[in-house]
């Protein structure tokens, strides 16, 4: 799957679904560096994807960058609540929870 994204990115089908798609793939094959680039470029392709911030935060908190994840997951938070994407609201929310939570410890 990975391989065949690339190669459509290679090919200049570059778009923030791609981009998306791509993090989530490296994020399963266990590469966060990667999926931080390419969730990176999916936001910023398209800033309202809600989805690809709350895989930004996952990867970089995979990374231990926690102050990049702790802001991915509340832009990601603000955009989720924008657009109605509840069950993303809900799952930021823990993930931010337990990051602060880990942080005051």
């Amino acid at each position: 799957m990975r391989q065949r994204l690339e190669k459509m990115l290679t090919e200049g089908h570059d778009n923030a679904l791609l981009r998306f798609g791509l993090g989530q793939a490296c994020l399963k094959d266990e590469d966060a560096e990667a999926a931080v680039l390419h969730l990176t470029q999916a936001t910023a392709q398209n800033p309202h994807h809600s989805a690809a911030w709350k895989l930004l935060g996952v990867a970089l908190r995979q990374l231990e960058r926690l102050n990049a994840a702790e802001a991915a997951w509340t832009q990601g938070l603000a955009v989720a609540e924008q657009q109605g994407d509840h069950q993303s609201v809900k799952e930021m929310t823990v993930f931010l929870k337990r990051l602060r939570r880990l942080a005051a410890e």
